[in-house]
């Protein structure tokens, strides 16, 4: 009597489809990994590159040599040089928003954040991150597909600043009187402008920087004003207010 297959079995010799379905999940999950990995290392070599060489020396050859792998990957997994400076700037934006959050968070008056300001701005400056958004900006004026990524890039910067001046106006004489939507932008604006001009005048940008933390001490002495003082500052702006 033939014994009977189990259910299920194929030919004599073949694998259980179980096995070949486990397979080829498996090398499906490896070729994402892989796909992943490159796709990082040309995120990163071109965050380098842009720090290093700047935009105008930014190609897909140029990335590819920095992240160590073949040109033709660039657009294989990105399309093109711009969509991959794109990706490049809404990641790296992530990754410093992030690392800066707990601190800004921790910010309860305008003079603590005119400080934060400049301290991150120097660490901001030495790691080379500031200069990515700076070179982003100044290829998006001749390559206009960079411009959504890097205005992306520095809405992650904004939303994180505007939030703290919603905070902390809120308590200070000047709330009623500014505008935190406004002056995130002017301030986000100002540290990514200074790194520019630095470039052609290190000492006018350090005059600027410290003409902000001069803005820190004022800011700071309107805010430790008594009640009374505090109610004829509001007084005074809004008079100046009502006849600008």
């Amino acid at each position: 009597m033939t014994p009977r297959k189990p259910a299920g079995s194929g030919p004599a010799g073949a694998e259980p489809a179980g096995t070949v379905v486990g397979k080829a999940a498996q090398a499906a999950a490896a070729k994402a990994a892989k796909s992943a990995e490159t796709k990082q290392k040309l995120i990163e070599g071109a965050l380098a590159t842009l720090v290093e060489q700047g935009i105008a020396k930014t190609s897909a050859r140029t990335v590819a040599a920095a992240a160590g792998v073949n040109q033709a990957l660039v657009f294989y997994h990105f399309g093109s040089v711009d969509e991959l400076l794109a990706a490049a700037c809404r990641h790296g934006s992530r990754e410093r928003v992030a690392l800066y959050r707990e601190r800004l968070d921790a910010i309860s008056t305008l003079s603590e954040l005119l400080a934060f300001g400049r301290e991150m701005h120097e660490r901001e400056r030495a790691g080379g991150h500031v200069a990515v958004l700076a070179q982003l900006l100044a290829g998006a004026q001749t390559h206009r597909p960079l411009a959504p990524a890097t205005a992306a890039g520095l809405d992650l910067w904004i939303a994180e600043i505007e939030k703290v001046l919603v905070r902390v106006l809120s308590a200070s004489p000047l709330g009623e009187f500014a505008d935190p939507v406004g002056l995130a932008r002017a301030v986000s604006a100002s540290f990514v402008g200074i790194e520019l001009y630095e470039g052609v005048d290190p000492e006018g940008a350090e005059r600027a920087l410290a003409a902000l933390e001069q803005l820190s001490v004022l800011a700071a002495a309107v805010e430790d004003l008594g009640p009374l003082a505090q109610r004829a500052v509001r007084h005074r702006l809004r008079r100046s207010t009502r006849t600008a």
